[in-house]
């Protein structure tokens, strides 16, 4: 189990994942062992609630597919298991942050007080900005 909160977790069963070679520095040890780690995370066919899932969905974030599957290529470590631990962190945050509900804001107005200063900074401003034209000889 994937514990996300308190109240949430995914079974594992649920994540599938995949030993690929890894990119980038490493020697011949990077041609030889398949350290990185691709993740993938069906949202649809998840046991997770259906807010969330649509939480998810509409994040807009590039590593969720157009079909509904997170993605994630953990890489970062030399060691299979650092980075298999790394992406199921990675998961469990994306789905954490779809996890926590937003404040609803509260849509508040400017007081007289700060009107009345900005169209005062508003006329000062302009004044500054007369002074600067061609001084006549009169």
């Amino acid at each position: 189990m994937l514990k996300i909160s308190s109240k949430l977790s995914i079974p594992l069963d649920e994540v599938e994942m995949h030993a690929v070679r890894s990119q980038g520095a490493g020697g011949q040890n990077v041609n030889k062992v398949a350290s990185a780690i691709h993740l993938r995370f069906d949202i649809a066919a998840s046991s997770l609630p259906e807010k969330i899932k649509e939480r998810l969905l509409a994040q807009g974030d590039q590593r969720i597919s157009s079909d509904g599957v997170i993605v994630i290529k953990a890489q970062r470590f030399r060691t299979q298991e650092k980075n298999r631990a790394d992406a199921l962190e990675r998961l469990r945050e994306l789905i954490a942050s779809a996890a926590r509900s937003r404040k609803k804001r509260v849509p508040t107005k400017p007081t007289r007080a700060s009107k009345e200063r900005r169209l005062k900074q508003k006329t000062r401003r302009g004044q500054i900005k007369s002074m600067r034209g061609k001084v006549s000889d009169h």
